[in-house]
C-alpha cells in the first residue's frame, strides 16, 4: 500500500427480517425490540466506537434525529458524538449536532467523504439512499442482522435493479437467533 491514499469503507448496516424487510408497514420497526439486547448493544457501541461517521437518507434521518438527541445511555452518546451526513432533495438543515446536509452529486459526495474520512462510515436503513448507491459500487460492505420474524410486507432493504455478486465475508449467530452477514461485492 505505498503511496496510496487509505480510503475508509463505507458499511451498510442494518436489520432485516428473513423476508427481506428493514421494516413494516406504516415504517413500523417494533420488531427491533424483539431481539434488542445486551449483544446487540455491545456489536452496536463497538461498531460506533470504530466508525468515522454515519450516513442516512432523508426519512432515516428523521427517525433517528427524532429519538437520538434526547436519549440517555453509551450508544446515544456514541450516536449523537459522531459526524452525520444526510442525503436529502428536501432538507436543507438540521437540528441534530454534527450533521451535514447534502442535496446533489450523491455518488461523487459519498465518494469524496470516505476519501477525507480517517475511520470508516456506516449507512443505516435508508434503502433508497443504499440502491443509489450500489450501481455505483461505493458500498464497500454489506452488514446486516437477519432478524428470525417473518412480515410479510413492508419496506424491502434491496430494491429492484441490477444483478450484483456477493462474496461472503463473516458470518455469526447470537443467541438471540439473530444471524449476522457480512458480504463485499465481487
Amino acid at each position: 500500500m505505498k503511496g496510496e491514499a487509505s480510503v475508509a469503507k463505507l458499511i451498510m448496516w442494518n436489520l432485516m427480517t428473513l423476508d427481506g424487510f428493514v421494516e413494516g408497514p406504516n415504517r413500523d420497526i417494533s420488531w427491533h425490540f424483539d431481539v434488542w439486547g445486551e449483544e446487540l448493544e455491545r456489536l452496536s457501541i463497538e461498531q460506533l466506537k470504530a466508525g468515522g461517521g454515519l450516513m442516512f437518507g432523508r426519512v432515516t434521518y428523521e427517525l433517528m434525529a427524532n429519538h437520538w438527541p434526547s436519549a440517555a445511555g453509551e450508544v446515544a452518546d456514541l450516536m449523537n458524538a459522531l459526524p452525520k451526513y444526510v442525503f436529502s432533495r428536501t432538507l436543507a438543515n438540521s437540528d441534530w449536532n454534527n450533521t451535514q446536509m447534502f442535496n446533489a452529486d450523491v455518488p461523487g459526495t459519498v465518494a469524496r467523504l470516505k476519501r477525507e474520512s480517517t475511520k470508516d462510515i456506516f449507512l443505516f436503513g435508508s434503502a433508497d439512499l443504499a440502491a443509489s448507491l450500489i450501481p455505483q459500487r461505493l458500498i464497500d460492505e454489506f452488514r446486516i442482522a437477519v432478524n428470525p420474524v417473518i412480515l410479510g410486507g413492508g419496506t424491502p432493504l434491496f430494491k429492484p435493479g441490477e444483478r450484483v455478486k456477493l462474496k461472503l465475508l463473516d458470518a455469526r449467530n447470537l443467541s438471540n437467533s439473530i444471524v449476522i452477514v457480512r458480504y463485499q461485492q465481487q
